[in-house]
């Protein structure tokens, strides 16, 4: 993959997370709170600060298991955008849903060279551990 597309990917995962902090933070908050002046719920947004970190650094594990717990919060976006009543809720519900699915697609793309030279190089380590195949 050409370095500066792999680039943007790693910036792309960063600012999607980013974003999905405050958007979180937004909606439980000020945009549509499930209580007048907001709600506890807005502390779904700290576990997002966790991989932050990680991601900032490309460490590649750190993406890797983010990749499958951010799809926590879109199948919060999802269920949520189908059933909140108020309509600012369920918009900011498709919006969560929607950023991340750019975090997941940016971690995987960013991931998928990891991944390739990986299998290479377990094929080569086969290849001398068992010459015969």
């Amino acid at each position: 993959m050409h370095g500066a597309l792999h680039k943007y990917f790693h910036w792309g995962a960063i600012a999607s997370l980013a974003a999905l902090i405050v958007w979180c933070l937004l909606w439980e908050m000020l945009v549509a709170p499930l209580h007048p002046g907001g709600s506890w719920v807005a502390l779904k947004a700290v576990p997002l600060l966790i991989p932050l970190y990680g991601v900032i650094k490309r460490d590649v594990y750190t993406l890797q298991w983010s990749s499958m717990v951010i799809l926590l919060y879109f199948t919060e976006g999802v269920v949520r955008g189908y059933s909140d009543t108020q309509a600012h809720s369920a918009l900011m519900a498709w919006g969560e849903a929607a950023i991340v699915c750019v975090y997941f697609f940016c971690a995987v793309l960013y991931l998928r060279p990891y991944k390739q030279a990986a299998k290479r190089m377990a094929k080569e380590l086969l290849a001398k551990v068992n010459p015969t195949k």
